[in-house]
């Protein structure tokens, strides 16, 4: 027998380019088309939690209007303003100081110029440091602060999470922010 003829054909280069460009064109395609049918869901999921944060921070009847437009104050940590009527404004920040980089925030402001109340919707801060941040504990020290918003170690008056004095730090810029760029609306 002729060892040529029992012996398989090799593929070559040509063939395995070509298969390897099918594989990635069918994972492409598949992983547009799974964005294209679940873009709307996260959208809609995204707005559900915006809208719950903005009722947490600063409880309105009516809707929340976004003024981001309005807005002039420079300050680019602020992403989005929402007027609450006469109640006030609801701000959305994204701190420049944070440790993961990924912290945003929604601050009430009411009328008088004071913290109604924070809401972590986004943080990639670290489990169980970072992300005790949208803990009442630790929350509920800015409803009321006004002007500049500082932890203790920095001459304050919020007590910074314990091991977590960067995140501390975040939050209450973005308060200082948030009331800043209220502010700047009335």
């Amino acid at each position: 027998m002729n060892e040529t003829a029992t012996k398989k054909k090799e593929p070559g280069m040509a063939t395995l380019v070509i298969v390897l460009f099918a594989i990635c064109a069918v994972t492409a395609l598949l992983l547009g088309l799974t964005n294209y049918v679940t873009a709307p869901f996260i959208e809609a999921n995204k707005a559900k939690t915006t809208q719950e944060a903005m009722a947490k921070v600063l409880p309105y009847d009516g809707e929340y209007a976004k003024v981001t437009d309005q807005y002039s104050g420079g300050d680019a940590t602020v992403l989005n303003i929402y007027s609450a009527g006469d109640t006030g404004y609801v701000v959305e920040v994204k701190p420049a100081t944070s440790f993961s980089g990924n912290l945003t925030v929604m601050v009430g402001v009411g009328a008088d110029g004071a913290c109604t109340g924070i809401s972590i919707t986004s943080s990639g801060e670290t489990s169980g440091l970072g992300s005790n941040a949208s803990k009442p504990a630790f929350a509920d020290q800015f409803v009321g602060k006004t002007g500049e918003v500082k932890v203790t170690k920095d001459g304050g008056e919020i007590n910074a999470i314990t091991g977590s004095t960067i995140t501390s730090r975040g939050v209450s810029e973005a308060v200082t922010s948030a009331i800043a760029a209220a502010a700047s609306m009335g």
